[in-house]
């Protein structure tokens, strides 16, 4: 089983950027589909974004598309997710996360995630 270590969240202002990592420590990753889940205080974890094992196909919520773009690189062990032109409402705890299932954007099929990493944007 994969083990995953966010990184790269922080404070920035309304229309900046960051770019977060999560690294896995396994060594079988490229056998997942990756995706990346925020949560707010006191609201359910929701989709962000999520990638196939060849990186060949992505998928986005709506509230993220156009802004925000993921990745990875499999020789890394590493999946990254852009965040540019960034909101006070992406203000979360974002989490990456790994399955062995088909490409999914569902929370609950996701069984391995990072600890989070805190995404402050400010107005």
């Amino acid at each position: 089983q994969v083990q995953l270590v966010e990184s790269g969240g922080g404070l920035v202002q309304a229309g900046g950027s960051l770019r977060l990592s999560c690294v896995a420590s396994g060594r079988t990753f490229s056998s997942y589909n990756m995706a990346w889940f925020r949560q707010a205080p006191g609201k359910e974890r929701d989709f962000v974004a999520a990638i196939s094992r060849s990186g060949g196909a992505r998928k986005y919520a709506d509230a993220v598309k156009g802004r925000f773009t993921i990745s990875r690189d499999n020789a890394k062990n590493t999946v990254y997710l852009q965040m540019n032109s960034l909101k006070p409402e992406d203000t979360a705890v974002y989490y990456c996360a790994a399955s062995l299932r088909p490409l999914t954007v569902v929370v609950d099929s996701y069984g391995i995630w990072g600890q989070g990493t805190q995404v402050t944007v400010s107005s």
